[in-house]
């Protein structure tokens, strides 16, 4: 029988890129900046901009196309779909925030297709895809233990912060335990192809989550028993090797997201309407 290969997940990859110098505190907040800045906008041309600057440093992180393509497709499925379930649930939703009705295509009670849905489902469809670059960004170029330092540099107690860094370090090791309890499965006859039926396929993927949670738990108990004879937890406060100080450029990062998100703020609370249409 033939076995599925399966790849999936994201971590942290080192390509050396500028992106990677940066501290750990500074892509945090750029990305909890670039975060307040999209739930804050309607704009569909400040929605491009945070596309277009997301793709760019994408780019430069330099981490190949390949690594993140089936997250990409993955993603644009997802809201594709979204927008199909938005437009089902509220087909009228873009006529009421735009304030007008250009109908385009005449359909069967209130599901008329008219440019005013269409540019509100484009708009909130482009909104949600504007995090995936970012996201991307900060995910391939933060170490978990950078990440965790620079949590608890922010304020978060330690005990919170490391087992952030835990948890992000450890799961391409719970992916790899998955592949392999997988195939091992496959080896004794277990089916979790297309080749047999729906709950038939979900019992056998419960044979492979039964042994992935309880490897897990052994996994965690060593982890706590390495921590507790360490003294883990004794003192109230903690150094961290890979903290790195604030340079020239993170400030100027941190300078720039901070403009960017002040102008932001000041467009959004003086814009007479929600959405930018520029066919009203």
């Amino acid at each position: 029988m033939k076995t599925n290969k399966i790849k999936f997940g994201i971590s942290y990859v080192n390509t050396g890129s500028m992106l990677h110098s940066l501290n750990g505190i500074t892509k945090f907040l750029l990305f909890m900046g670039w975060v307040t800045m999209v739930l804050i906008t309607f704009d569909i041309r400040v929605i491009f901009g945070l596309i277009a600057v997301g793709l760019w440093l994408l780019k430069q992180s330099k981490v190949p196309f390949k690594v993140y393509k089936p997250l990409l497709m993955g993603t644009s499925v997802v809201l594709i779909m979204n927008a199909l379930f938005m437009f089902l649930i509220a087909p009228q939703q873009g006529m009421e925030y735009m304030g007008s009705q250009t109908v385009l295509l005449p359909l069967p009670g209130s599901y008329s297709i008219t440019a005013e849905t269409l540019f509100y489902l484009a708009t909130v469809t482009l909104k949600y895809f504007s995090m995936f670059p970012i996201a991307l960004v900060f995910v391939f170029t933060t170490h978990p233990t950078e990440f965790s330092a620079s949590l608890n540099k922010l304020g978060v107690p330690y005990r919170i912060a490391y087992a952030v860094s835990l948890t992000l370090r450890y799961l391409p090791e719970v992916t790899k335990d998955f592949i392999n309890i997988m195939h091992a499965q496959q080896a004794r006859g277990v089916d979790i192809s297309k080749n047999v039926p729906v709950f038939k396929r979900i019992r056998n993927v419960a044979k492979i989550l039964g042994p992935l949670i309880f490897s897990s738990l052994d996994r965690a108990d060593v982890i706590s028993n390495a921590m507790t004879l360490r003294g883990f937890g004794r003192n109230k406060k903690r150094s961290w090797y890979s903290l790195k100080p604030l340079q020239t450029r993170d400030y100027a990062v941190l300078a720039t997201v901070a403009l960017v998100l002040a102008i932001g703020l000041m467009n959004r609370y003086q814009a007479e309407s929600l959405f930018w249409y520029p066919f009203s």
